[in-house]
């Protein structure tokens, strides 16, 4: 069956223009997003591995080494049937610090830019057979097809087709910290569908139609016994074990695989589905190798092993079926190849460019790495197109695609140190690739490409029966050269503190203590400041807008803590453009930073928060520790005593629930900032108690919102931590009001006790007086003056008298019934004030303005009520100048009257005595001037009215002097009535 170029040209621009359309489609939103990022997808994904290996060469594979072929997908299948315990923690490095590369992972982990330029050559060197074998493959099977035409030009037109879609969604403009390639995931996840449904179709074919189903296979097998013979005896040879260490380190180590499952791979439960659905893809595509093999041994394919896929097909006289395996072998080509490509171009650029020339140190960084990546891709995809049609470098397609792993493998014991290994150093690394890598070339590649008769297992004095035996040992050796020397240099060279720091955050259940680093950039401005000079102050911008985006922070943040988060956030954004090494580089010596002195070196915050990712991750003792410490923690969290813990450095390291009732202050808000940035007044109070001898202060007054509170301080130093200390405060606010209230109240009654005891001996004199009056007044009826002089004497006894039941009252609980008031006229009541302030001795010139209207009444004692504002009046005239001026308002407000007396005299008094003003014997006056029993009195009786009073000093709300005595009385029921 023969084909015309022209057509096989046509079907091969059409199904990359399908691909095109398709990554398109997903990239614009023409699919809905939740198909693009369905889990199916992502495990679809990853079977780019399945190469057009996995569809020609794994026949020819079986049919030399027999069921060893399974190894290539057992080994992979078994890497994500463990990925919890291998894949999960390079995903979570790759993910936190934006490596997208495996060369980006050793690079950081060994913190050498050396450790990151030599994987990517040894990528380059060891992947480039396996792209060029892809070209070749391809090229063969549009040779078959069309009965031997050049496809060169077919080739080329191909080539840059997947030069073009691989800049185009693999290598797209940086918009975000996690680039989202949707296009290019969803476009390999239609070639891995592709590709098994043609290996399914041919396999199908040929089971019934040239097998004939069950019954045909199982009458084949009984005439042919060595069919089953043959692909068990290669399993006694044993060197399946090596196969399958190659094809399990195959997942991390292959730059497709690794773009894929991490770079690509936007949500952490991906991994989990791919656990069991990427087996599932391998089970599929395994299934069909053995019967298409049986099928190309009956129908006498023998002459071409290596295409007995495309035989079978093309032996079907169908070219529906012949052309959906082309289409497969399109898609395995150009999947492996586009992210393989991707992968290259990207840690080429970042640990081979970058280092060498630099980066722009203007705003065209995206631009320029940009154009130099897609610069990349189209020198690799070209050098491997010319690579497949020189005839000399022409080895089979499983030789080629060995030569490839084997030279891959050389990067697993670098990666099993990083997992496993914390002592491992750069030296060691860098040592062991090395070696690892030249003995590759030495008795693989070379003899390979250049040397067909050479056999470098004779001339080390192994034997080897086959071309897999070969590279078994080979390969082996050079494994073990590698691993072996790593571990020699390791132990050889000294760690250094920074180096230990990043190998255990690297390693395996890392639950490592962070160090506490402090930085000279204070807030989010200073770092993009500092990084101006490196990358232009449009870069710098957005890039450190981008990390205050991704960490969800303000840009007003100056906690050192958010800081310190800021800066790794920063290393990793800056890792996915310009590498782990580079990034690392450039902030050190932009934004340095050194362990906080005199406080412990433990970042407690950050182990909190690393401890909350792994909950779900421990078991056994460490669950149990675990659920201990979360005991621990919300018992400290919920204690009805407030406590807080500080660094050497009064960094604030815990802010529990009773602390934040107290001072109105977000633990999200503190924990991490220092405590001289806490809010008035907390940070003045705490910092000034720190500072005393004393570990504990009682009562200790504040003012917070214009109120008056009280609070117990305790501190105790932790542990044998250097300076932290922990800090407990207990609000007494209540209880000194209570007890406040007590004493008043005890006062209050001593002043009664006193007022009874006398109050026969001043009733006595008082009532002479009375009499007296009453005489005068009598007597000298006539005479208007004297009439009038007496009547006021009669008046003023009659108050005495009432004023000395007033202070027997407050000794009594019944001194308030209610039986006792009336309506009172509120005008009335000031008046008859005013009028007998007038007819004190120490009357003043004092402008009293009454804005008050007649028809406003209180329910009270008018008596008392009058008592209250001669109190009060008289007070307000004493704290004024002479001439001065004193303002009455009033005005209903609900079933209550608002009172307000505002003077402009010299204000209230400073300090403690400010609020003992309302308690018997305390007055600001001098002596013999003042009692100190008038605003008790006043207190009293306002109480006693169910009122209540406020004094308020001008001064404290910048109104100038004075102050504003506030009063609220209730409201007679004419009043309530009238403002309903």
């Amino acid at each position: 069956m023969i084909f015309s170029p022209t057509l096989l040209f046509t079907l091969t621009t059409v199904y990359l223009g399908a691909l095109f359309l398709t990554a398109y489609a997903s990239e614009h939103g023409w699919i809905p997003l939740r198909w693009v990022r369905h889990p199916a997808v992502f495990v679809l994904s990853l079977g780019v591995f399945v190469s057009t290996w996995g569809l020609f060469g794994a026949v020819q594979f079986a049919r030399e080494s027999g069921f060893n072929f399974l190894t290539f997908y057992i080994g992979l299948a078994g890497a994500f049937l463990l990925a919890p315990v291998f894949l999960q923690p390079l995903f979570r490095l790759a993910r936190s610090h934006q490596l997208s590369s495996l060369p980006d992972l050793l690079a950081f982990r060994y913190r050498s830019q050396a450790a990151g330029t030599l994987a990517t050559l040894a990528m380059l060197i060891g992947v480039m057979p396996l792209l060029t074998t892809q070209m070749q493959t391809v090229g063969e099977v549009a040779r078959l097809l069309t009965g031997g035409t050049n496809t060169k030009l077919m080739g080329l037109v191909f080539c840059l087709m997947l030069i073009v879609f691989t800049s185009l969604f693999g290598a797209g403009a940086r918009s975000s910290r996690h680039q989202e390639n949707d296009g290019l995931v969803v476009a390999i996840a239609l070639e891995s569908l592709i590709k098994l449904i043609a290996i399914s179709a041919v396999g199908l074919y040929a089971y019934f139609g040239v097998l004939g189903g069950s019954e045909g296979l199982n009458d084949w097998l009984t005439r042919h016994p060595e069919a089953l013979r043959n692909l068990f005896q290669p399993l006694k040879a044993g060197y399946w074990h090596s196969l399958l260490l190659v094809f399990f380190f195959a997942s991390v180590v292959m730059p497709c695989l690794y773009h894929m499952a991490f770079t690509e791979n936007r949500e952490p439960r991906n991994l989990l589905t791919a656990t069991w659905g990427f087996p599932f893809y391998l089970l599929l595509m395994a299934l069909s190798i053995p019967i298409i093999l049986w099928a190309g041994q009956a129908s006498g394919l023998s002459d071409i092993p290596e295409f007995y896929s495309l035989g079978v097909a093309m032996d079907s006289r169908s070219p529906a079926l012949v052309l959906l395996l082309f289409f497969g072998a399109l898609a395995s080509s150009s999947g492996i190849l586009i992210v393989t490509t991707l992968a290259l171009a990207n840690m080429t650029l970042n640990h081979v460019i970058l280092p060498l020339r630099g980066w722009p140190k203007d705003d065209a960084l995206y631009l320029e790495t940009q154009r130099q990546r897609r610069l990349l891709i189209t020198c690799i995809l070209l050098a491997a197109f010319l690579l497949s049609w020189l005839p000399e470098l022409r080895p089979d397609s499983t030789e080629m695609s060995m030569l490839a792993f084997v030279a891959t493998l050389q990067l697993a014991p670098s990666v099993l140190a990083l997992l496993f290994w914390p002592r491992a150093t750069r030296a060691g690394m860098l040592a062991g690739l090395s070696v690892g890598m030249a003995i590759w070339i030495a008795v693989l590649a070379t003899p390979a490409f250049f040397l067909a008769d050479f056999d470098s297992a004779q001339l080390l004095g192994i034997l080897t029966s086959s071309r897999l035996d070969h590279w078994q040992a080979m390969g082996i050796i050079a494994t073990l050269g590698n691993a072996i020397v790593l571990v020699i240099a390791s132990l050889l060279q000294k760690q250094s503190s920074a180096d230990r720091e990043i190998a255990e955050a690297c390693s395996v259940d890392n639950l490592s203590s962070p160090v506490r680093w402090s930085l000279a950039a204070d807030s989010v401005d200073a770092f993009i400041s500092a990084l101006m000079p490196a990358l232009g102050p449009l870069t710098a911008e957005r890039e450190v807008r981008m990390a205050c985006h991704d960490l969800a922070m303000s840009s007003k943040e100056r906690r050192p803590y958010a800081l310190r988060r800021l800066r790794d956030q920063l290393g990793a954004n800056l890792s996915g453009l310009l590498g782990p090494s580079l990034a690392m580089e450039l902030l050190d010596k932009h934004l340095p930073q050194q362990i906080v002195p005199q406080s412990p070196g433990e970042d407690i915050h950050f182990i909190e928060s690393r401890l909350e990712e792994y909950r779900d991750k421990l078991s056994g003792l460490a669950a149990e520790l675990d659920t201990l410490r979360r005991f621990h923690r919300q018992t400290l969290h919920d204690l009805p005593l407030g406590v807080c813990t500080l660094a050497g450095d009064l960094e604030v390291l815990s802010w529990n629930r009773a602390i934040m009732d107290i001072t109105g202050c977000a633990d999200a808000d503190v924990i991490g900032s220092h405590l001289g940035s806490l809010p008035a007044p907390w940070s003045q109070t705490l910092t000034q108690f720190l500072q005393q001898p004393g570990a504990q202060e009682s009562r200790h007054r504040l003012n917070v919102d214009g109120q008056t509170r009280w609070v117990n301080l305790h501190r105790a130093m932790i542990g044998d931590a250097d300076g932290s200390v922990v800090l407990v405060m207990e609000e007494v606010t209540a209880l000194q009001q209570l007890e406040s209230r007590l004493h008043h109240s005890e006062r209050l009654a001593a002043v009664g006790r006193l007022a009874a005891g006398v109050a026969h001996e001043i009733g006595n004199p008082v009532t002479g007086i009375a009499c007296l009056a009453q005489n005068l007044k009598a007597e000298h009826a006539a005479d208007h003056e004297v009439h009038g002089t007496a009547q006021d004497i009669i008046e003023q006894t009659k108050r005495v008298t009432r004023i000395v039941q007033s202070l027997v009252g407050f000794a009594r609980t019944e001194h308030h019934v209610g039986g006792e008031f009336d309506t009172v006229p509120l005008l009335g009541v000031v008046n008859e004030a005013l009028h007998l302030l007038a007819l004190s001795p120490e009357a003043r010139q004092i402008d009293f303005r009454v804005h008050i209207d007649s028809d406003l009444a209180v329910y009270g004692d008018a008596q008392r009520l009058c008592q209250v504002f001669i109190n009060l009046l008289g007070n307000a005239r004493d704290a004024s100048t002479q001439a001065g001026r004193v303002i009455l308002r009033a005005h209903q407000h609900g079933p209550a009257l608002r009172i307000e007396i505002e003077d402009f005299g010299h204000g209230l008094p400073d300090g403690e005595l400010r609020d003992r003003l309302f308690e018997p014997f305390v007055t600001t006056k001098a002596l013999g001037e003042g009692t100190g029993l008038g605003l008790a009195l006043v207190h009293g009786i306002i109480e006693a009215h169910d009122g209540r009073i406020q004094l308020t000093d001008k001064r404290d709300y910048d109104q100038g002097t004075g102050v504003i005595v506030q009063i609220s009385l209730p409201a007679a029921k004419g009043n309530e009535d009238m403002n309903a």
